[in-house]
């Protein structure tokens, strides 16, 4: 989106743009190709094989879910970009007997930014499929009509992949009683220049 370049160069960055039909993939190779031809210039710091990644959310954000719901957390549902959500909170919550659901797009071409289609898509390193007791899919059609209904009934101005999330989360608990939680990852300022906001 137009949000999404205009902050990173006010950070000072160039962009490089990829193909879109390539996605995060495209970006990946690039990134890749770029530290390999000119190491001095570029620093591929790899945000989907970096364990820090995934450690940060169960030194983290796992305990902090568990400790603001006061332990009745049953279920946590979230997205698979880098994965690094799911696995680090899988690996604090899950021996509490939590049951995790990893979700994804139902298609490799998708409008569910930062997130993966991983039967198609390059296979984050840190990605483990076995952290989650269960996976589901969300069409783009149903995360953004999600997207739109949470800002307009619940006062929650969240991107298309918390759309996605919750959409899922909604459908967890039309079949299972708990408490669940689901993460929201982005905002929807980042999206005012599509025409998700029209």
């Amino acid at each position: 989106s137009v949000e999404r370049k205009r902050i990173a160069r006010a950070f000072g960055a160039t962009l490089v743009l990829t193909d879109p039909l390539d996605g995060t993939d495209g970006a990946i190779r690039e990134a890749q190709r770029r530290a390999a031809a000119d190491p001095e210039r570029y620093a591929y710091v790899d945000q989907y094989a970096n364990p820090a990644n995934p450690r940060s959310h169960e030194l983290g954000t796992g305990p902090e879910i568990w400790r603001d719901t006061r332990g009745t957390v049953t279920h946590f549902v979230a997205g698979v970009g880098t994965s690094g959500t799911i696995v680090g909170v899988s690996a604090a919550l899950r021996p509490k007997g939590v049951r995790i659901v990893a979700v994804q797009p139902d298609a490799a071409l998708h409008g569910i930014e930062g997130w993966k289609h991983m039967p198609t898509a390059i296979r984050p390193p840190i990605w483990d499929p076995s952290v989650a007791d269960e996976h589901r899919v969300v069409s783009t059609d149903d995360a953004i009509a999600m997207t739109r209904r949470l800002a307009r009934e619940e006062g929650i101005f969240s991107g298309v992949s918390g759309g996605a999330a919750v959409a899922a989360g909604l459908a967890v608990a039309r079949e299972e009683i708990g408490h669940i939680v689901v993460l929201i990852a982005d905002g929807g300022e980042r999206y005012l220049s599509t025409p998700l906001w029209e």
